[in-house]
């Protein structure tokens, strides 16, 4: 979100020496540990591909379910 200008800081208060990226986001904040771990079990191996993520239909409901339980881009974007 920083990226595109909407918001103030690359980095979140829950990790603040971790710049927010897809990849953190998706597979590594342990703020969203039990968000990612249902998003794992849903997808099974397939959960630790970005691109898989990007651009699989199969994973795209997943993926919004994911970013929706986050609460993350909701002050930006509503809901997706």
């Amino acid at each position: 979100l920083h990226r595109i200008g909407k918001a103030d800081s690359m980095h979140r208060p829950h990790c603040p020496s971790r710049e927010e990226t897809v990849h953190h986001l998706l597979m590594e904040c342990p703020h969203y540990r039990r968000e990612c771990h249902q998003l794992s079990r849903a997808l099974e191996r397939k959960a630790t591909s970005i691109p898989y993520f990007l651009t699989d239909p199969e994973a795209t409901p997943h993926l919004v379910r994911y970013i929706n339980s986050t609460r993350r881009p909701k002050e930006t974007f509503g809901e997706v």
